[in-house]
């Protein structure tokens, strides 16, 4: 999660950093071990998340390796009944044909962090490799 909100936290503190030290050189200073700081926690984070899903990937079990996918693949299962299915077949054939899910509002934070999460993270990752390149 952390390597998601690297630019976001990096233009705070920069902002801050700005108006806190009047001398251009020290706060281009503290700028670059800020975002070097940053980085390197983001790293480990991303690290850590990556040995986690590695471990479940290479996991004996089917559902120890395909928990994940599972779970949105029912998340969505239950959104596309709900607000495309139902509706079209309940108009045809009347109000009731076919039952909706009700969705708590804690899977679709999942859902959000599980789709969110994965294309922010391979953008952190691409940045994460691109600025160790340079």
């Amino acid at each position: 999660m952390i390597p998601a909100l690297i630019p976001a936290i990096a233009g705070l503190i920069s902002k801050v950093i700005d108006r806190a030290v009047p001398d251009q050189a020290e706060a281009a200073k503290l700028r670059g071990v800020m975002l070097e700081t940053l980085h390197s926690e983001g790293m480990a984070e991303l690290e850590a998340q990556s040995k986690i899903i590695l471990a479940e990937a290479q996991g004996e079990s089917w559902l120890q390796r395909n928990w994940r996918p599972v779970l949105m693949l029912v998340i969505v299962a239950i959104i596309a009944n709900n607000y495309l299915i139902a509706p079209y077949v309940n108009a045809i054939f009347g109000a009731g044909s076919v039952p909706t899910l009700e969705l708590p509002e804690r899977l679709w934070d999942l859902m959000t962090l599980g789709v969110g999460g994965y294309v922010a993270g391979r953008s952190a990752e691409k940045l994460m490799q691109t600025w160790k390149g340079s």
